[in-house]
């Protein structure tokens, strides 16, 4: 294991009963891991150089079976993660020996805790999409019947690379990895585990984000998009989504989705985001007033046809966003495709246009961020919670 494994008596520490504990110490890449043996032993009945007890130990032959027996199972580790490519430290070593006095014992237990929480909260919606990255570490790890002290940052790193093998985008890959992250914030909460077995010290999930391509249209491409004569109610639906979109702020999909008319008042547009619950007052264009005119139905008090009086539950709105999402995303890339537009045509894409238009007409760096991952969604918020009324308008002047 390119390190060595040793039990030590620990003299200078003396226990009440005039005896030393004896500490199992793993040493690798010039780092040394110390941990109890649960036992202990008087000085003169230690051999120092062999680091075994002597002839004058009364119970010799068990402690050192005790010994042996520990510097086998910590050399059986070592080699179960050679064996698996996964590289290790001493402390992970370590880690992997100790019996967790925990109910949730694997990383797969508390993956699921994690999303059962989601769900008592009425969170459907988040708790599905961990369903989702749960069952892609299942795919590639065959199983999470683990402790946690096996994910380290080659782990990480291998999840990474076999994502993109997998055709996941960037994006998709980050998101996963900071559910997998949240879980162990949840463990180190719960001082399930120690902050040397918290693999994202060192693998930072940020550095994902920074290489997704930016997801933002130029005016002209915007234009082609919002002129362009759809071909069947869904398609025409895309495309007004995706216009009200860009021209109400970026407001993204689960927001329109849940908007009502009460939600209009004096031409403005009024909401809480779902997401931070933080108010948010957009002027309506006279284009986005006619989007609202065009699917005005006197039988429903939401503003698009998304919702309606019989999606009650969470479950059951969770379940019909997820649904028309993925249909108006498909139409999107369809209609991107035959525009030739130069990226992938989605709902965030309005999002993400109107961060940009605002930049380059003149809207300080300070308040809108050009990175386009999910740090960038952060960020976006930032600045349109930050808005005043002045400025808003004046940028929404540049829009077409």
């Amino acid at each position: 294991m390119n390190g060595t494994i040793k039990v030590l008596c620990y003299k200078s520490k003396t226990l009440s009963n005039g005896e030393h504990p004896l500490m199992l110490c793993v040493c690798k890449d010039n780092k040394r891991k110390y941990q109890s043996l649960g036992i202990s032993i008087k000085a003169d009945q230690w051999d120092f150089q062999r680091n075994l007890p002597n002839d004058k130990c009364p119970n010799r032959e068990r402690i050192i079976i005790l010994i042996n027996e520990k510097i086998c199972e910590i050399q059986r580790i070592a080699l179960d993660k050679k064996i698996a490519g996964r590289d290790f430290t001493a402390s992970t070593l370590i880690e992997s020996s100790k019996p967790s006095n925990n109910s949730k014992k694997t990383v797969g237990e508390y993956y699921l805790t994690y999303i059962a929480n989601l769900k008592k909260e009425n969170r459907v919606r988040y708790a599905g999409m961990y369903e989702i990255s749960y069952n892609s570490f299942i795919k590639f790890n065959k199983h999470l019947d683990i402790p946690f002290s096996d994910i380290d940052a080659a782990w990480l790193k291998k999840y990474e690379t076999w994502g993109k093998e997998q055709k996941l985008s960037v994006s998709t890959i980050s998101t996963r990895l900071r559910h997998l992250r949240a879980v162990f914030n949840l463990a180190l909460l719960e001082q399930t585990i120690k902050n040397d077995c918290y693999p994202f010290h060192t693998y930072k999930v940020s550095k994902l984000n920074r290489k997704t391509a930016k997801r933002a249209l130029t005016k002209i491409d915007i234009q082609q998009v919002i002129k362009y004569q759809g071909q069947s109610p869904m398609e025409c639906l895309a495309i007004d989504i995706f216009t009200f979109s860009y021209l109400c702020a970026g407001i993204n999909f689960i927001d329109m989705a849940k908007l009502k008319h009460s939600n209009i008042k004096n031409n403005q547009l009024i909401y809480n985001r779902e997401k931070t619950k933080k108010l948010i007052i957009v002027p309506l264009q006279t284009k986005a007033i006619q989007l609202i005119e065009k699917y005005r139905n006197d039988k429903s008090p939401f503003i698009f046809p998304i919702l309606s009086p019989f999606h009650k539950t969470e479950i059951q709105i969770a379940n019909r966003l997820h649904k028309v999402l993925a249909k108006i995303n498909k139409h999107l890339k369809e209609i991107g495709n035959s525009l030739n537009l130069p990226l992938p045509l989605t709902t965030y894409v309005a999002r993400h246009s109107f961060a940009t238009v605002l930049k380059r007409a003149g809207v300080p760096t300070s308040i809108i961020s050009e990175s386009l991952g999910h740090s960038s969604e952060r960020v976006t918020q930032i600045y349109l919670d930050s808005f005043d009324n002045e400025q808003i308008d004046n940028a929404m002047k540049n829009l077409l």
